[in-house]
Order: C-alpha cells, then sequence, then structure tokens
C-alpha cells in the first residue's frame, strides 16, 4: 500500500521555529546564504539549543509513543512507537546541506522526525497542500501569510519568545484568541468601525447567531479528535484567550458549543493585558492575530501571530 499520511495530525515547521538558529541568522542577514552553510556544515556535530516551538512538537510527538525516554540534558517523552498519530515535517528555506544539521539535532533531543523539504531560499508553503498539513509554524511572514491564503492555520513563531515551562510534562498546552483566529473577525470589524458600545450591541443581538469559522478553527477539530484517542502518557488542554467580555462572552461559548468543541479554560479578559494570565496558564504555544497582544504574550509563553482578519490588512 502507499505511504499515506491521512488521518494524523500534520505539523509542517521551519527549522528555525524548531531550533535555536539565531546567531546563524544574523550571519545569513550580515553575509548570503553561503556563509550560512559553511556556518551550519562547520557546526554540523554541535546540536542546536531547542527553540521556540520545540516543546510542543515533543509532546505531540508523544502521542505516538509509548514509553517516556531522552537525554539528560534536556527532557523528552516517549520513543517507543505505537499507532502513529502525529506527524511532523521540516518545512524550511534552508538548504540541504544545513537541513543535515537539523535533523542530526533533532535525533539528539529523540524527536521521531523523518520528514522535511529544504527549498534554499525560496518559499516552501506550497508544499503544504500534498502534505495535507494541520498547521505551519515558521519565523518568514512571507510564508505564513501564504499559508493562511491557502487555507492552512498559520503563524509566524516569534523567535525571542519565552520558551515553554516545564511543569506540565504530561499535557499539551494550546492557547488560542478567539476573533480572527478560532472565529471569523465578523465581531472584530464591527469593533473597529464603530467601538466598543456597538460591538457589545451587535454580540448580545446575535448571541444565538454562532460565528463563522476563522483560520484555525480546523487545527482546534484536529486537536480534539487527537485528545479523543486515549494516550497514556498524553493529553491535550486547550485555552480561549479573548479581549471579549461578558455580554459578548456568550456568543463565543455558544459557537464552540455549535461546533461540538470543548476548550478547557476560557479567558473573556476585557482588554487587559493576556500575558500575566498566559504566564499562569503556561501554554507550549499561544496563538493571536494582534501583534500587540502577541508582543506582551511572548514575555512569558512561546508565541505566534496569525496574520489573518481586519487587523492585518495592508
Amino acid at each position: 500500500m502507499p505511504v499515506t499520511l491521512a488521518g494524523q495530525l500534520v505539523v509542517a515547521i521551519s527549522s528555525r521555529a524548531l531550533f535555536d538558529f539565531e546567531e546563524e541568522n544574523r550571519v545569513f542577514e550580515a553575509h548570503d546564504d553561503r556563509a550560512y552553510m559553511r556556518l551550519q556544515l562547520d557546526r554540523l556535530g554541535n546540536t542546536a539549543k531547542a527553540g521556540v516551538a520545540f516543546s510542543l512538537v515533543n509532546k505531540l510527538l508523544a502521542f505516538n509513543q509509548e514509553a517516556p525516554q531522552g537525554p539528560a540534558d534536556l527532557p523528552t517523552l516517549p520513543q517507543t512507537p505505537q499507532k502513529q498519530r502525529v506527524e511532523v515535517v521540516i518545512l524550511s528555506r534552508n538548504d540541504p546541506v544545513s537541513g543535515m544539521r537539523v535533523f542530526r539535532s533533532a535525533q539528539h533531543y529523540g524527536l521521531a522526525v523523518q520528514r522535511g523539504v529544504f527549498t534554499r531560499g525560496q518559499s516552501p508553503w506550497r508544499y503544504l497542500k500534498p502534505l495535507n498539513a494541520n498547521l505551519f509554524l515558521s519565523t518568514n511572514e512571507a510564508d505564513v501569510r501564504s499559508a493562511l491564503n491557502a487555507g492552512v492555520p498559520a503563524a509566524r513563531v516569534y523567535p525571542d519568545s519565552a520558551r515553554a515551562s516545564s511543569a506540565h510534562p504530561g499535557e499539551v498546552r494550546i492557547a488560542f484568541d478567539g476573533d480572527a483566529v478560532l472565529f471569523s473577525d465578523e465581531a472584530e470589524r464591527v469593533f473597529q468601525r464603530a467601538g466598543l458600545d456597538a460591538f457589545q450591541a451587535h454580540e448580545r443581538a446575535q448571541a444565538g447567531t454562532p460565528l463563522a469559522a476563522g483560520p484555525f478553527k480546523p487545527l482546534l477539530l484536529a486537536l480534539q479528535r487527537l485528545q479523543q484517542e486515549p494516550s497514556a502518557h498524553m493529553r491535550i488542554r486547550t485555552a480561549l484567550v479573548t479581549a471579549r467580555s461578558a455580554p459578548a462572552h456568550e456568543r463565543a461559548i455558544r459557537t464552540l458549543m455549535d461546533w461540538n468543541i470543548e476548550v478547557d479554560e476560557a479567558m473573556f479578559l476585557g482588554g487587559l493585558p493576556k500575558g500575566a494570565f498566559l504566564r499562569e496558564f503556561e501554554p507550549d504555544f499561544f496563538f493571536d492575530d494582534q501583534t500587540g497582544h502577541i508582543e506582551n504574550a511572548a514575555e512569558h509563553v512561546p508565541s505566534g501571530h496569525v496574520a489573518s482578519g481586519i487587523s492585518n490588512v495592508g
């Protein structure tokens, strides 16, 4: 039978989102790709440090595994294969030579990553479709926007984000903004056009009408399917973290109910900065459409910008 990724949660990730290649990237920006290639080749035997999305990937891959084991310098999770439920693919603007270091670093940490596409400076987003990717994480904004336009949930990783807490080794914790991320930007457009009072009145009047889907609804659905299949060592905990407050909270909750999707926590913050709340939730990753929220959150947790909706036009 042909090899297929059907039925799996597929995460496509750039090498710089998975590993800390910030020093190498500065060489690339200061010189050219050949200088970058030489540096990566010179460092082939040096394991890259974990990047912003490492914890998310490490934990998701644990859904494929049975018993914990890993190197002493950085905790990793189960390695004995069982049913393949999660696939992680490197999708990178790196060159194939630099890709060798990526795979070696993944192997060092016990990450079961076996597939990769390296495009040497060209945009790799077009390979998301044959991968049937459920998520694309990259530090390149143009690639993220292209992926979102193609209907793939995608976020630009902030490489200077705080790293994930190690306090919840048995849980994949993911936090989502609501409008323009899980939901459409319909309500956000009302807010930006007419202000808070009009927004609240609109959402009160539409409380019984589900919001249209945003770009990350498919990912939330895929995570719920993954959660519904028991795992001995890993579970998923999700949070909705939104600037909405009562009475606009009701439409958000009823929309999730209409989709038959459950989240574990919901924070209706009424415009309060999200970072301190996210610090307490301790997610492996947080997604938001507004750069101000991401900049605040990135001081505390791994964060990614979803360049969708009215706030990202232009």
